[in-house]
């Protein structure tokens, strides 16, 4: 097997093993049976080993002596931490987006949130990447590529508990205001009512989960 070979079954094993993260299907705090996935997915150990690596790059996993690779719990002091670094980082580059966005990138936010929302009506659970989708088509405008970077990042550890958040009746619904109220501003190009926006709607999420995740630790 050649090395783009190697690395399209790395890719897929990767995006296969994340689904099932996020999705709740492999157990936090459980060993990962490498050798089980492998042979259930008909490959070797070794695009599992490297999914799993890029994995805990993500914050998805951690690996751990004499347990290997497990899936990392959700916990109230994780998203306290991902969730005020958002709000530190993403309504300034949300605003500034809105300042320098042209007609291409209206175009893009707009097909991202009718995706998001269509996810949001029919209960897939791509509803979790298609909110990061959105979130970034606001702040790619901004070109501010490390910032942008690290938010992409703090999405993709957020993604987990934005589905913890949509589950409660009725949640959906008010993100799909919120968004829309935000894309509105966005699409005007008022960068303070993006900001205030943008920051609102972060905060709300993270009260929501500090009730939840707290509930759950008790």
């Amino acid at each position: 097997m050649d090395t783009l070979d190697r690395r399209t079954l790395s890719d897929k094993v990767f995006g296969n093993l994340r689904e099932r993260i996020l999705a709740g299907e492999l157990v936090s705090d459980a060993p990962i049976r490498q050798e089980a996935i492998a042979q259930e997915l008909g490959v070797s150990k070794i695009p599992v080993r490297e999914a799993l690596a890029r994995l805990e790059q993500e914050g998805l996993v951690s690996s751990h002596p004499h347990r290997g690779f497990i899936v990392r719990a959700l916990s109230a002091a994780e998203a306290e931490d991902v969730f005020e670094l958002r709000l530190k980082i993403e309504p300034e580059l949300a605003a500034l987006g809105a300042k320098l966005a042209g007609p291409a990138d209206h175009a893009r936010a707009r097909e991202a949130l009718a995706a998001l929302n269509a996810e949001l009506k029919s209960g897939s659970a791509s509803a979790g990447q298609l909110n990061r989708d959105f979130h970034i088509a606001l702040v790619r405008p901004a070109a501010r590529p490390i910032s942008i970077q690290m938010l992409k990042r703090l999405h993709g550890l957020s993604e987990r508990y934005v589905r913890v958040h949509l589950g409660p009746n009725g949640r959906d619904e008010r993100a799909t205001r919120e968004h829309t109220a935000l894309l509105g501003a966005w699409l005007a190009g008022k960068s303070d009512d993006v900001r205030i926006a943008a920051q609102a709607h972060i905060e709300a999420t993270l009260q929501d989960l500090r009730r939840q995740l707290s509930a759950n630790e008790r």
